[in-house]
């Protein structure tokens, strides 16, 4: 029972300390070795007797070799979406991935589902709601009688907030909580973010984006810098969800992602006069095992230390589009708080879930929040976004951390919403002339004891990526979505995507850019190469790599 508890609640300020995960692992250490010293002293009581000591060793046999065969198969961990499978041809794409040779989830996937066990559902009420918000508040306009709480807008400029709060901005959100019964003016500054106790005792959570019409001219003035190859560009990144559990967990979505695989000489035969095409990338490498040092290198193309460097946010802005930014978390950036030298490019909109009643992120059950998934209202938000600048280029990014936590079985729970989302606005025509990405920094994170098997620690160095293509404008680069087809196979890694989003931005002029150097800042890393471009594995120099920690090449 202490372990279920430890399990469930684990809950952790720091990315990099786990909680009682730790615990877990030595707990389980312990617990085994413990049995094993019973089991043997039972056993050498029981040997005097033939028949049962017999009895027990044919017993034992038979169940080693039900749990070995059953691990054995791993013939389903090659596959990915559409029947397609890792192509391990080393003359043709270089990188052979270690398939590993037991899978163990199969025998460890009896790992409890928490939110069922404890029937946790995030429409059970939050009797302490208001409570949680008043007491966590530290703001001098919020009083008992406040039946409205508006969370502030924290896409500020860094200059207005506490050195301390310029990552976590916890402490900014609930120092900042407005009285929504009061007259709030019409304006821009507005709250997003209401939570309203007039009619629900529990609380309701309203999302409503502001549209900024000044700015979407501003932006439209700016469209003239660039022809992209999207007008708009969406990414979907998940927190430790290696490429195989996203295929085990994520069973909607991917079908979204699937439908528009249907290669043939370089265009979807599906849908031919929309041009959706969809790609898999069987050996995206996570550089390490810490969300930091894989965010700094998608968003930033820096290997290390980002002091001079800018969020790839700005080349968006530079090009006209409109930037917006939601995440489950108070992290204004996922570089995570101590690192705090990343460049404060602000996103035009951003939604933070700051909420005292939000489950923390790291455990093992639902994250909730009033009456939805914490993934719901990221998803609204974004939604919104899309809806209200419509006509404008946009670049949004939503983090989703449903992926980090221990038993693998959270992430499934938003699967639903995902796929709603995207499908709302494909069926809505909003993805038209869209890239998709839906990436993960690395794979399983936080299985626990698990840590000590091969399974999980090649599937933490595999993360998820695929992509999606749309575009309207450009019909007749076969050479590119061929590149692109063939890179599914090739190693890659987050340097990779940041060129590619990069060659996005820029469109063919992309061939004209400076590569970044450690003195100057330009949009585009010579540690990778765009997905549109050919990549050759012999020039996958390991001295470009020599930092990386992880690798499943052989």
């Amino acid at each position: 029972m202490l372990f279920i508890y430890f399990y469930n609640y684990s809950h952790s300020i720091y990315l990099y300390d786990h909680g009682a995960f730790n615990l877990i692992a030595l707990f389980f250490i312990v617990f085994i070795a413990l049995s094993i010293f019973f089991i043997i002293k039972i056993f050498f009581k029981l040997s005097k007797n033939k028949v049962l000591s017999k009895t027990i060793s044919i017993l034992f046999l038979f169940l080693f070799n039900k749990i070995i065969l059953t691990s054995n198969n791993c013939n389903y961990w090659a596959y990915g979406l559409n029947n397609t499978k890792i192509d391990n041809d080393i003359n043709k794409f270089g990188c052979q991935i270690r398939i590993p040779k037991y899978c163990t989830n199969k025998i460890l996937g009896i790992t409890p589902d928490f939110s069922k066990l404890f029937g946790i559902d995030c429409a059970d009420k939050t009797k302490k709601a208001k409570i949680n918000i008043l007491r966590s508040s530290k703001s001098p306009y919020v009083s008992k009688n406040t039946t409205k709480f508006g969370f502030p807008l924290t896409n500020i400029d860094q200059g207005k907030i506490d050195a301390k709060e310029n990552i976590i901005l916890k402490n900014y959100s609930y120092k900042n909580i407005i009285d929504m019964d009061k007259d709030i003016p019409s304006d821009l500054n507005k709250p997003e973010y209401i939570v309203d106790f007039s009619q629900d005792p529990y609380g309701n959570l309203t999302i409503n984006l502001n549209f900024n019409e000044s700015l979407s001219l501003e932006r439209k003035n700016l469209e003239k810098n660039s022809i992209p190859y999207s007008d708009n560009v969406l990414i979907i990144y998940m927190d430790s969800v290696s490429r195989v559990n996203s295929i085990r967990k994520l069973k909607k979505t991917l079908k979204f992602f699937e439908q528009f695989i249907s290669y043939k000489g370089g265009y979807n035969q599906k849908y031919p006069n929309d041009n959706f095409h969809s790609f898999q990338f069987f050996k995206y490498h996570a550089f390490e095992g810490l969300t930091y040092a894989n965010f700094i290198k998608l968003f930033y193309g820096s290997l290390s230390n980002v002091t001079d460097f800018k969020r790839i946010t700005k080349y968006y802005k530079e090009n006209g589009y409109v930037t917006s930014y939601a995440i489950d978390d108070c992290n204004k950036d996922n570089t995570r708080s101590g690192h705090d030298l990343t460049d404060e490019e602000m996103y035009d909109h951003q939604l933070l879930l700051c909420d005292p009643n939000k489950f923390s992120i790291n455990n093992s059950i639902k994250r909730c929040l009033y009456g939805n998934l914490n993934a719901f209202y990221l998803c609204e938000y974004i939604e919104q976004f899309w809806r209200k600048y419509k006509n404008n280029r946009k670049y949004s990014l939503i983090v989703i951390n449903d992926g980090h936590e221990g038993t693998l079985e959270v992430l499934k729970y938003t699967d639903e919403i995902l796929y709603n989302f995207l499908n709302n606005l494909f069926n809505d025509n909003l993805l038209k002339d869209s890239a998709i990405f839906l990436v993960s920094d690395h794979g399983c994170a936080m299985p626990a004891v698990y840590y000590i098997n091969e399974f999980f620690q090649i599937e933490k160095e595999l993360p998820m990526l695929y992509v999606i293509i749309n575009d309207i404008k450009n019909k007749d680069y076969n050479q590119q979505y061929f590149n692109i087809h063939e890179n599914q196979q090739t190693f890659i890694t987050a340097f990779d995507i940041y060129n590619t989003i990069a060659n996005i931005i820029y469109g063919d002029n992309y061939t004209n850019i400076i590569n970044k150097t450690d003195d100057h800042d330009f949009p585009k890393s010579s540690r990778g190469k765009s997905l549109f471009e050919k990549i050759n594995q012999k020039e996958r120099k390991p001295a470009l790599y020599k930092n990386m920690s992880l690798s499943v090449c052989i």
